[in-house]
């Protein structure tokens, strides 16, 4: 990550060195247990690891002006591919009335659904902090936004893509092969340094806001193709160029919250379409308490053939969220999906606790059940596991 080390040097010499520096971030130790014998020969059975994520944060000129930093680092002794080491967030962010600047690295999220967040295509997918797509690796960026009456526009130049993270061939929740990502292909002959640019349009109608999204450049989703190394078949990634169009959606009507979102995808091997919509109901108070319960119920389709889609291309989701509303912030959610055609199962449930002023307790429960031969979830099937992580916060 050589650009990574001269993009830090420039943006610390940007910020000046005389005004106070702002630290703050976590040290967590992550257990996972796995109650079942691996599927494939030679993975592990459960880990213990440590992870760091400083932050840094300095503003300047009346507030105009902002520095930040975030890096993630994971000591993993069971797993060499989930020791490593990015740099989620290293920015400059400049504001000058309605317009605003951001330049470095950061991470950038879109979508409204709970379940999968289809239009969310800036950043690649950090595959070996998690299944859930939610960790993101640093993506480089210039970002600008203009601030309107009704919404904001937002036009994004991103030079330089950043290859998924997979999980080694010793460690759990990995693909049915291993994963060679020395081996990448791409299909745009500048491979990771092609540019590519994005444009968001939000706007705003009462308690209904609307996301009008264009992407064109190197797909954050590879494919995989299957090549032999020494003999032995493994798994390379293969990065399509792609244009995408996004459309989300989030309406608050009382207690209801809909949602939904659309993409459409084209790439030289063909075009396909996708979608996930449903709606979150919250009660209030529950039995006069002070825990408030939100209801959610989303369906998820892929145009693709099974085959070639994701593992949400014909499922429904439903889960419950909690919020105790307590002085150590309580929460929990808990989800399972089913397909709808062949009936694999999946239960997810994530809870989290404050422990005095500076430590949490987080938790996650992953079951998977009655997983069809053909799922894309079949080389997870016997993966079921328990994490607990305790993190310090300073």
């Amino acid at each position: 990550m050589r650009w990574s080390v001269f993009l830090a040097w420039g943006l610390l010499l940007i910020a000046p060195v005389a005004s106070a520096l702002e630290w703050s971030g976590n040290v967590a130790l992550e257990a996972r247990i796995y109650p079942q014998s691996a599927q494939f020969t030679g993975q592990q059975d459960d880990s213990l690891s440590l992870s760091l994520q400083p932050k840094l944060a300095h503003s300047w000129n009346q507030g105009t002006d902002q520095f930040a930093a975030e890096l993630f680092l994971r000591a993993d002794p069971e797993n060499d591919n989930r020791q490593h080491a990015d740099i989620r967030e290293l920015k400059w962010l400049h504001v000058a009335g309605n317009d605003e600047w951001r330049v470095g690295i950061d991470s950038v999220f879109w979508g409204v659904t709970e379940s999968q967040h289809l239009v969310d295509v800036i950043n690649s997918i950090d595959r070996v902090e998690g299944i859930d797509g939610e960790d993101k690796l640093g993506q480089p960026m210039l970002h600008y936004t203009r601030l309107l009456d009704s919404g904001a526009i937002q036009a994004f130049v991103l030079p330089g893509f950043r290859q998924s993270e997979f999980n080694s061939e010793e460690g759990r929740l990995r693909l049915p092969l291993p994963v060679d990502a020395d081996r990448a292909q791409f299909e745009s002959s500048d491979e990771e340094q092609h540019v590519d640019l994005a444009l968001r349009y939000t706007h705003f109608l009462g308690d209904t806001e609307l996301g009008f999204s264009l992407f064109k450049g190197t797909s954050r989703e590879p494919e995989y193709r299957t090549i032999l190394v020494d003999s032995a078949p493994v798994l390379v990634p293969y990065y399509a160029q792609m244009t995408q169009f996004g459309l989300d959606l989030n309406s608050i009507v009382g207690d209801w919250i809909w949602k939904w979102e659309l993409i459409h995808r084209d790439q030289s091997a063909g075009s396909f379409s996708a979608t996930t919509a449903g709606f979150e109901y919250t009660f209030y108070a529950v039995n006069d308490s002070a825990i408030d319960m939100g209801s959610l119920l989303e369906y998820s389709y892929d145009s693709r053939p099974a085959d070639q889609a994701g593992p949400f291309n014909n499922d429904l989701f439903g889960g419950l969220r909690f919020a105790f509303n307590d002085v150590q912030s309580t929460e929990v959610l808990a989800g399972a999906f089913v397909d709808v055609k062949n009936g694999s199962k999946s239960l997810r449930v994530e809870a989290s606790r404050r422990v005095g002023d500076s430590w949490k307790l987080t938790g996650e429960l992953q079951v998977f059940t009655a997983i069809d031969g053909e799922d894309a979830l079949q080389a997870f099937e016997r993966d079921d596991f328990l994490l607990v992580e305790m993190a310090r916060y300073f």
